[in-house]
Protein backbone atom coordinates (compact mmCIF):
# COMPACT_ATOMS: atom_id res chain seq x y z
CA UNK A 1 0.00 0.00 0.00
CA UNK A 2 2.69 2.29 0.84
CA UNK A 3 4.62 1.66 -2.44
CA UNK A 4 1.16 2.34 -4.08
CA UNK A 5 0.69 5.81 -2.37
CA UNK A 6 4.60 6.88 -2.98
CA UNK A 7 4.84 6.87 0.51
CA UNK A 8 8.07 5.51 0.66
CA UNK A 9 10.50 8.77 2.13
CA UNK A 10 12.66 8.43 4.82
CA UNK A 11 11.29 10.17 8.19
CA UNK A 12 12.87 13.13 9.10
CA UNK A 13 15.80 12.66 12.02
CA UNK A 14 14.93 14.08 15.35
CA UNK A 15 16.78 17.46 16.24
CA UNK A 16 19.66 17.03 19.05
CA UNK A 17 18.17 19.67 21.71
CA UNK A 18 21.59 21.21 22.96
CA UNK A 19 22.18 21.65 18.90
CA UNK A 20 21.36 25.51 17.60
CA UNK A 21 22.45 25.28 13.87
CA UNK A 22 19.58 26.40 11.70
CA UNK A 23 17.24 23.20 10.09
CA UNK A 24 17.21 23.59 6.37
CA UNK A 25 14.07 22.17 4.91
CA UNK A 26 14.19 19.12 2.89
CA UNK A 27 15.17 19.08 -0.68
CA UNK A 28 14.02 17.15 -3.22
CA UNK A 29 17.41 14.58 -3.94
CA UNK A 30 16.13 14.59 -7.40
CA UNK A 31 15.20 17.94 -8.88
CA UNK A 32 16.15 19.66 -5.92
CA UNK A 33 13.09 21.44 -4.83
CA UNK A 34 11.93 21.99 -1.49
CA UNK A 35 9.77 18.93 -0.10
CA UNK A 36 7.30 18.40 3.24
CA UNK A 37 8.21 15.04 4.43
CA UNK A 38 5.04 14.28 6.41
CA UNK A 39 4.06 11.01 8.20
CA UNK A 40 1.00 9.37 6.95
CA UNK A 41 -1.88 7.47 8.82
CA UNK A 42 0.04 4.16 8.57
CA UNK A 43 3.17 4.56 10.00
CA UNK A 44 5.24 5.60 6.55
CA UNK A 45 6.58 8.67 5.60
CA UNK A 46 5.59 10.68 1.71
CA UNK A 47 7.16 13.57 0.34
CA UNK A 48 4.38 16.21 -0.43
CA UNK A 49 5.04 19.33 -2.70
CA UNK A 50 4.79 22.92 -0.63
CA UNK A 51 1.92 23.99 -2.02
CA UNK A 52 -2.04 23.49 -2.16
CA UNK A 53 -3.65 22.93 -5.90
CA UNK A 54 -7.20 22.76 -6.55
CA UNK A 55 -8.34 18.97 -6.75
CA UNK A 56 -9.12 19.30 -10.28
CA UNK A 57 -5.42 19.77 -11.05
CA UNK A 58 -4.02 16.60 -9.46
CA UNK A 59 -4.91 13.23 -10.42
CA UNK A 60 -6.56 11.30 -8.04
CA UNK A 61 -3.37 9.27 -7.28
CA UNK A 62 -1.52 11.80 -5.63
CA UNK A 63 -4.42 13.82 -3.79
CA UNK A 64 -3.40 14.23 0.17
CA UNK A 65 -4.84 16.33 2.82
CA UNK A 66 -3.24 16.90 5.70
CA UNK A 67 -5.04 15.98 9.13
CA UNK A 68 -4.88 17.39 12.55
CA UNK A 69 -4.21 14.49 15.06
CA UNK A 70 -7.09 14.88 18.14
CA UNK A 71 -5.61 16.27 21.16
CA UNK A 72 -6.98 18.47 24.30
CA UNK A 73 -4.72 21.54 23.11
CA UNK A 74 -6.04 24.37 20.24
CA UNK A 75 -2.75 24.31 18.86
CA UNK A 76 -1.81 22.04 17.04
CA UNK A 77 0.81 19.45 18.22
CA UNK A 78 0.98 16.86 15.22
CA UNK A 79 -0.11 16.81 11.59
CA UNK A 80 -0.74 13.74 9.48
CA UNK A 81 -0.98 12.78 5.45
CA UNK A 82 -3.99 11.25 4.87
CA UNK A 83 -4.67 9.93 1.23
CA UNK A 84 -7.72 11.41 -0.34
CA UNK A 85 -9.78 8.27 -0.84
CA UNK A 86 -13.70 7.12 -1.65
CA UNK A 87 -15.19 10.45 -1.74
CA UNK A 88 -14.35 12.98 -4.40
CA UNK A 89 -13.31 16.17 -3.24
CA UNK A 90 -14.75 19.17 -5.44
CA UNK A 91 -12.90 20.33 -8.20
CA UNK A 92 -12.26 23.73 -6.34
CA UNK A 93 -11.26 21.99 -3.00
CA UNK A 94 -7.62 22.18 -2.39
CA UNK A 95 -5.45 19.27 -1.69
CA UNK A 96 -1.73 18.26 -1.18
CA UNK A 97 -0.30 16.94 -4.45
CA UNK A 98 2.91 14.32 -3.53
CA UNK A 99 6.15 15.95 -4.94
CA UNK A 100 6.64 12.90 -7.32
CA UNK A 101 3.96 14.15 -9.27
CA UNK A 102 5.52 17.91 -9.85
CA UNK A 103 9.21 16.39 -9.95
CA UNK A 104 11.10 16.97 -13.07
CA UNK A 105 14.75 15.70 -12.33
CA UNK A 106 17.34 17.88 -13.35
CA UNK A 107 19.44 17.05 -16.06
CA UNK A 108 23.15 16.88 -16.11
CA UNK A 109 24.38 19.26 -18.71
CA UNK A 110 26.10 17.12 -22.28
Amino acid sequence: MAEADGATAAPRPDPDPDDVTWVEPPLCPECGALVRICPTNYDRWVSLATVELPAKDVPEAFRWRLTRLPGRSPIPTDIVAVRVRGIDPLPSEPVVPAHRMMCIPEWGEP
